[in-house]
């Protein structure tokens, strides 16, 4: 029977935790790993000053040794653009705290809400469009997770929860399998959908506990992965989501379009057939939330809508994400190019 969080035992490091608890934080053995060069390691270091530099060992084992302009390494390693300050970009920029109406909930959607189930992150990655997202005033004690609950019971139009952070899979699986049951306990929430990059970085995080309590819960599962370039899926990944997909969960990605990353026709197609290869389904292709500190990675929105059309030229349609927005205010994400 689930347990509730007061009630937590203390474990020993799983696989996955042992991982976690290992990132690498230090621009300096990041690249001195990548056999690259230090001399800018004073303008990564203050751009990680507001937001630490955080990635997983099996992440970096998957980054091109020697390679600077690595799509992954791209991803994590802080840069002197963020430093920039641009009023085009904000703190808030989809307005997230204008949809906060209890602690640890994100009702922005009349069917859907979104639970921060956990602050933390198993990676940090430079175009989070939460890096500035005020996580110590959404740490849930028992209580607060009890309102947000009541919440949910006095919401009859919601049928589906979103999990997420963070990373809502940082939490441990005790917690995740009482909040669950929760839920599930709630007649009118038929679905389940967690939002999360960790099993994509840490795959090891597939293990048979999270998958124990996916499998026993009546609500239909759906789990979203984060994978931004084909770089990303290795044979581990593969094996994570064979699991998923054994155990009956339906496995979806989505990704941001980032320059310098995955901003060609070439590099998005291959990430769409590695993905069907691997089992998983392209969601969406999201166009960057204008957040402070990740201007560089923005693309102009008719080099965007260009890069679609080739992929829709190349592509099967099954095989085509929805190229989306997020509009603060809108009451779904805005598809583009449609």
């Amino acid at each position: 029977m689930p347990i509730s969080p007061a009630s937590q035992p203390i474990n020993l490091f799983s696989d996955w935790k042992a991982e976690l608890s290992q990132c690498i934080t230090s621009a300096e053995q990041l690249l001195q790993q990548l056999g690259l060069r230090t001399e800018d390691l004073s303008v990564a270091q203050q751009a990680a000053a507001t937001f630490p530099l955080k990635v997983p060992q099996s992440f970096v084992e998957r980054m091109e040794f020697g390679n600077p302009m690595d799509p992954l390494l791209k991803q994590v390693l802080p840069v002197e653009a963020e430093l920039d300050s641009n009023p085009n970009y904000s703190h808030d920029p989809v307005q997230e705290s204008q949809y906060n109406p209890v602690s640890g909930i994100v009702h922005k959607y009349r069917n859907r809400v979104l639970m921060i189930v956990s602050p933390n992150c198993a990676i940090n990655c430079r175009y989070c469009f939460r890096r500035h997202f005020p996580y110590q005033e959404n740490r849930q004690s028992k209580q607060q997770w009890l309102q947000a609950l009541d919440y949910l019971r006095n919401k009859p139009e919601i049928n589906e929860v979103i999990y997420s952070g963070g990373d809502p899979l940082a939490a441990n699986d005790h917690f995740l399998s009482w909040l669950t049951a929760q839920i599930e306990s709630i007649a009118h929430i038929k679905r389940l959908r967690i939002h999360t990059r960790l099993p994509v970085v840490i795959p090891s995080r597939i293990d048979s506990q999270l998958l124990d309590w996916l499998r026993s819960t009546r609500l239909k599962s759906i789990v979203v992965l984060h994978i931004n370039h084909a770089n990303e899926i290795d044979r581990s990944l593969h094996n994570a989501t064979s699991k998923l997909l054994d155990a009956g969960i339906r496995v979806l990605n989505q990704t941001v379009l980032l320059k310098g990353v995955n901003d060609s026709a070439s590099a998005l197609v291959a990430l769409s057939e590695k993905l069907f290869d691997t089992d998983i389904m392209p969601y969406y292709l999201h166009l960057l939330d204008p957040v402070q500190g990740a201007g560089h990675f923005d693309i102009p929105h008719h080099l965007a809508l260009d890069l679609y059309r080739q992929m829709q030229a190349e592509l099967p349609g099954f095989l085509v994400p929805k190229l989306v927005r997020e509009n603060p205010g809108e009451k779904s994400k805005t598809i583009q190019g449609s």
